[in-house]
């Protein structure tokens, strides 16, 4: 399993919680979508991430590559201030170390 962190630095006044919710929802129609989270930072509430966990990265590339995802995409990009940040990564079974 992976987990991908994608984060938003989403300008003043700005609302893309809608959006993340259709990301979702739309992500959920994809073979090996787990699930996901949004976490907005405490201090600075403009920096939201999205975790999401997907079984294969396979998977998150069929999704990353989806004609929906770059739709919602092109919504979401005037709405933040920079380039959105992905990263990947592996999941350590936590079971095997001890």
């Amino acid at each position: 399993m992976i987990k991908v962190i994608t984060g938003y630095r989403v300008k003043e006044g700005a609302d893309i919680k809608p959006l993340l919710l259709r990301l979702r929802v739309d992500a959920m129609q994809y073979p090996g979508f787990v699930g996901a989270e949004n976490l907005t930072h405490q201090k600075y509430g403009a920096i939201i991430l999205v975790i999401s966990t997907w079984n294969r990265t396979e998977n998150w590339e069929a999704w990353e590559k989806s004609k929906l995802k770059a739709e919602i995409l092109e919504e979401i990009e005037p709405l933040v201030e920079d380039q959105t940040r992905v990263e990947i990564y592996d999941i350590i079974p936590t079971t095997k170390w001890v």
